[in-house]
């Protein structure tokens, strides 16, 4: 039976990953933050193993590690899945400094904290029986397109896509692969929880004010009407387990206008798009 982690496993895409990956034959041991959410998770599927894992503690990682460590009984571990994160809208020339930084503290800090305390497990240490593991690093879509009123989140989904490509280039000689995921809009509480954390509007006496209203009803409906996380669990799985898995997977709706063009136009031309989507407009000269 393979094993293995998944941060951030108490909703959304973690949570359907450990869900799915259970049925699937797989040994779960889900990161959770409330001993709440370990309840919900057994009574879900009593297959899953819920740990406190709040990857911004490492007194909880390293007690996660020897909880896994035993349950290995001396065998490697099969997979990481660094899902653990966070959003919070704001423009960069206001958003205030402690907020940016905790966006770091989880999503970048948090989760190269796991893949180090993780990675003898997955095959650093060479006494450990069985294939080496892979960790996968959920990113974004956010992590290759910068939008507007995010750029504490997509700022840390950027690292997380050039530490997912060192890890690999270096990982290489204990055969571990380290491989992004990176989702377009999933229907996933990430959302309502940055609604929630901005519902006293603290930009509304801002020149953003309305634009940030235009993107957060655009950001809320993209998290209502996105594809479903179970989605998002199976191209998980595929990275996991497939002979020769892709560096890195985009599951993205409307994958063509959402992700492939901005891509590929150029950058003041995407500019455009989000002025006049979002009702800004450069002063006249």
């Amino acid at each position: 039976m393979k094993t293995v982690v998944i941060t951030g496993a108490s909703t959304g895409i973690g949570r359907a990953t450990a869900e799915h990956l259970a049925e699937q034959g797989w040994q779960v041991f889900a990161g959770i933050r409330k001993l709440a959410d370990g309840d919900a998770l057994v009574a879900a599927d009593d297959r899953i193993k819920p740990i406190l894992l709040d990857v911004t503690q490492p007194d909880q990682v390293d007690g996660a590690v020897e909880t896994v460590r035993a349950a290995l009984n001396g065998k490697k571990l099969a997979g990481l899945v660094n899902n653990a994160g966070i959003a919070n809208m704001g423009p960069l020339a206001l958003q205030p400094l402690d907020q940016f930084k905790s966006h770091f503290d989880v999503n970048v800090f948090g989760l190269l904290r796991a893949s180090q305390a993780f990675a003898p497990l997955l095959g650093m240490d060479e006494t450990l029986e069985g294939k080496p593991g892979r960790i996968v690093n959920i990113t974004s879509v956010g992590g290759r397109l910068a939008s507007p009123f995010l750029g504490a989140y997509t700022a840390t989904k950027h690292a997380v896509e050039s530490m997912t490509d060192s890890l690999r280039r270096e990982l290489v000689i204990f055969g571990i692969d380290a491989i992004a995921v990176g989702p377009g809009a999933v229907r996933t509480p990430i959302w309502d929880k940055a609604e929630d954390a901005n519902s006293s509007n603290p930009y509304s006496n801002s020149p953003w004010a309305k634009p940030i209203e235009k993107f957060s009803d655009t950001m809320l409906e993209g998290g209502r009407t996105g594809l479903e996380p179970e989605v998002i669990a199976k191209t998980i799985e595929k990275a996991l387990s497939a002979a020769k898995p892709k560096a890195r997977y985009a599951p993205v709706p409307n994958k063509l206008t959402n992700f492939t063009l901005p891509m590929l136009l150029p950058k003041r031309f995407v500019d455009g798009f989000f002025w006049k989507r979002f009702g800004m407009e450069p002063p006249e000269a």
